[in-house]
């Protein structure tokens, strides 16, 4: 018996061997970037997805771009991956959607989502032009000039007095709220005064839970993520139901639109409408908030540049005949500076530190093959921290931007991504931001109580904790 049972023993160590072995070297039609694919199953998952309390390029990155090159190879929870921080290859992929790549998540992204399969992620590619036409036409240049300067004015006025109104403000949870609920009032007409729920605090766990385990286990973060998401899609149903059984009170808004183009587009069916509303929700939820609660952290900490932002915009009031009057688009585009301190705030948190693709075939580049089905991480934080195209990456410098050329930073600054992926919703973010700047620097004096923490891991970018008091300016 004992020589069966070394015989099994033996059969056991061949084939984990080989499976190991395999595992280490996958099948590949050419030469694999070099890298390591970690533990079986595991991969690398925990070094990438553990938080770094810095504005500095993530270790997981970091230390594998000193080790094997800008492009190297790795495995994420099972999937095999290659991390790109070239800025040439980066820029190349994203002008081949559709063509080499697609779009692509991590599990727990695709469940929250709705985007659990080829055939969600194909439908996508499809409707991704009528997806951004629309989204351009109720959130973009022509929307701004025409009503939603003026309501994000209207929104931070009214915001800021009430924050003055407290002892301090995390600015984070609290700019979150803002920016969810004028994003909800455009979409469908969304009355957060006079609403049972408050629908933005649905959202206050979905960031954690996107790098999380998709373990859905009462007591964890996506267990809660999933409950929250239930709630909030089942008030975007009712709205749309009753939306859709009321043609005859149109607004003209968002929901609007889309529902009467349902007898247009046969992907516009229900189920999509409401994941489409969630998806923009979510993006506005974090995406503002994030970048403004590092904004102002930064401005705190360099009073130079705070000197110089507050000048700028007194002077667009001095240039006023009324100064009380509105902000106009024209003030708006004269913010040259205003525009520097921005640049230079997105360029450092970097909102989306990292861009998911899927190789629909192999690619071959600089020598190395990427096998179809591989997923490809696009690091563009390591792009816009790159010492060789911005001096003293690390440092808060919005000077920097009167001298860089435009062709340079073409390819080498994308905090909206780039190609035809590039957010439908960058200039409304850039515009909120302004916006909320001119108030603040203009009508408001406010201090750093808390600093808070900014962390980042190569695919999400975190900010909390930063409590800032607010006060009334007196001139």
């Amino acid at each position: 018996m004992w020589k069966v049972g070394l015989c099994v023993v033996g059969v056991i160590v061949v084939w984990f061997t080989r499976w190991i072995n395999k595992w280490r070297n996958p099948k590949c039609n050419g030469i694999l970037p070099p890298g390591s694919m970690g533990p079986p199953l595991i991969g690398e998952s925990l070094q990438l997805i553990i938080p770094s309390y810095s504005l500095d390029l993530h270790p997981f990155i970091k230390k594998r771009v000193q080790r094997y090159g800008p492009i190297f190879r790795t495995s994420v929870v099972g999937q095999p991956m290659v991390v790109s921080t070239d800025v040439e290859f980066n820029h190349y992929l994203a002008k081949q959607e559709g063509r080499l790549v697609h779009f692509w998540y991590l599990d727990s992204f695709a469940e929250i989502f709705n985007l659990e399969d080829e055939n969600a992620i194909s439908a996508v590619g499809l409707i991704h032009k009528y997806g951004r036409s629309i989204v351009l036409n109720h959130f973009g240049t022509d929307s701004l000039k025409k009503t939603l300067l003026s309501q994000i004015e209207e929104i931070v006025n009214k915001t800021l007095q009430t924050w003055s109104s407290l002892p301090s403000v995390e600015v984070k949870h609290a700019a979150s709220v803002m920016a969810f609920d004028l994003t909800a009032k455009q979409c469908f007409g969304y009355d957060v005064e006079n609403s049972a729920v408050k629908m933005s605090e649905k959202f206050l766990y979905t960031l954690d839970s996107l790098i999380s385990f998709p373990f859905n286990i009462p007591g964890t973060v996506y267990h809660k993520c999933l409950k929250d998401k239930k709630e909030v899609l089942n008030m975007l149903r009712n709205i749309v139901k009753e939306r859709m059984n009321s043609p005859e009170k149109y607004r003209g808004d968002f929901l609007d639109q889309i529902t009467a183009d349902m007898n247009k587009e046969s992907f516009l069916t229900q189920d999509f409408i409401v994941y489409l509303l969630y998806g923009l929700l979510f993006a506005s939820f974090e995406s503002i908030s994030a970048s403004l609660s590092l904004t102002l952290k930064l401005l705190a900490e360099h009073p130079a540049v705070l000197q110089q932002l507050t000048a700028e915009h007194e002077a667009i009031l001095k240039n006023r005949d009324d100064p009380n009057s509105s902000l106009t688009w024209d003030e708006y585009k004269s913010m040259t500076f205003t525009f520097q301190v921005i640049n230079e705030a997105l360029r450092l948190g970097n909102v989306a530190p990292g861009l998911l693709r899927r190789a629909l075939k192999d690619i071959e580049f600089k020598g190395y093959t990427i096998p179809a089905g591989w997923t490809i991480m696009l690091a563009n934080s390591a792009i816009q921290l790159n010492p060789n195209t911005y001096e003293d990456p690390l440092a808060f410098n919005p000077w920097r931007w009167q001298d860089l050329d435009p062709q340079i930073v073409s390819k080498n600054f994308m905090p909206f991504g780039g190609g035809i992926r590039q957010c439908a919703g960058a200039e409304y973010s850039k515009t909120f931001l302004a916006t909320f700047l001119h108030v603040l620097v203009t009508k408001y004096r406010w201090t750093k109580v808390k600093g808070g923490k900014m962390a980042r891991n190569p695919i999400l970018w975190f900010a909390d904790g930063i409590h800032i008091n607010f006060a009334l300016k007196h001139n």
